[in-house]
């Protein structure tokens, strides 16, 4: 295992820093509007599906909280804005806010395992959702239903800058995620995800390093979560805390490759396809989408780069096989 993994991503930093230096100057060179907001969904996603492959690729931890630090970030972020303090302020502090939430709560909901601690974190947003339609944390007027508020500012920041916003976010979880996998973390993780009492007999404190990942996860969830609501210019509860953001970062891993480094990258390409596909279709967009995530994970339950590398290793071992038995 201890070379197993440097050895996957070993050819990974090249590509990462060549796409980010390729990406980087497309608001100025008048790329169309319409790309800039293809590629800002594409680096939120990709910021989100990077966090939960975190937690359920290599961590084993099936979480279907991240709605909540999404929302509760997006919240933070809003009051921060009404009290007059910068915006990239409040994404940053919206996103400690969320991770110092999953550290409070990952005490209890570590305490469950397997499907009860899918069905608690379930709960956990629904939670928030009701808390935030119930309470008004700043004055002015109400948008949408509940305890909706635009954010103050956000109309003034131009879309380039929420462009590089998200491209920071979304290809800096691609390089954390690479290290990540290259450190004693990511190592600890892939043994707690092979057996976490095998693990935990070999070492590994097992509770510690699914409480890291669990926080970092809720940390960079919520700072993607607060810079989509800068761009959108409005925050309300049913959708700051709906389950569709747990469809979306679940259908760009598995789509992609649960457990696989690239995956999560072609995913959310897919997964932003998607978005403006359905867009038309927006009663039963959800349910699309959940036929779709089922269809996957019986087809092929790897995703698309896992198929692609078990047809790799089909090759290899057929090329192999010939060149042994060829007389």
């Amino acid at each position: 295992m201890a070379n197993r993994i440097p050895a996957q991503l070993r050819g990974w930093i090249l590509p990462l820093v060549i796409a980010t230096v390729i990406l980087a100057p497309f608001p100025v060179i008048d790329v169309p509007r319409a790309w800039l907001l293809y590629l800002f969904l594409f680096f939120i996603y990709l910021a989100l599906a990077n966090m939960w492959n975190l937690l359920a690729g290599y961590c084993g931890l099936i979480s279907l909280a991240q709605p909540a630090f999404i929302g509760l970030a997006g919240y933070i972020l809003a009051i921060m804005a009404w009290v007059g303090l910068p915006l990239y302020l409040g994404v940053i502090c919206g996103g400690i806010t969320a991770a110092i939430f999953a550290l409070v709560i990952s005490r209890p909901l570590f305490r469950l395992r397997g499907v009860y601690f899918i069905v608690a974190s379930l709960i956990v947003p629904e939670a928030l959702r009701i808390v935030f339609f119930l309470w008004r944390p700043v004055g002015g007027v109400l948008y949408g239903k509940g305890a909706g508020y635009v954010i103050k500012g956000s109309a003034s920041v131009p879309p380039m800058e929420t462009y590089w916003m998200a491209l920071v976010i979304g290809m800096g979880t691609a390089f954390l995620m690479y290290f990540i996998l290259r450190s004693r973390l990511g190592l600890g993780l892939a043994a707690i995800r092979d057996n976490d009492n095998t693990a935990a007999s070999s070492g590994i404190n097992v509770y510690r390093l699914k409480v890291y990942s669990f926080t970092l996860s809720a940390l960079i969830t919520g700072i993607a979560g607060a810079g989509f609501y800068i761009s959108q210019g409005f925050i309300e509860p049913i959708s700051a805390f709906n389950i569709q953001w747990t469809m979306i970062l679940m259908l760009a891993t598995v789509i992609g490759g649960i457990g696989i480094m690239e995956g999560p990258i072609l995913g959310a390409i897919i997964v932003v396809f998607l978005h403006f596909l359905l867009a038309r279709y927006a009663g039963i967009s959800l349910l699309i989408q959940g036929v779709i995530l089922i269809f996957i994970m019986l087809v092929a339950p790897q995703g698309i780069m896992g198929s692609i590398r078990r047809i790799r290793v089909y090759q290899t071992y057929r090329g192999l096989l010939k060149l042994a038995t060829r007389k």
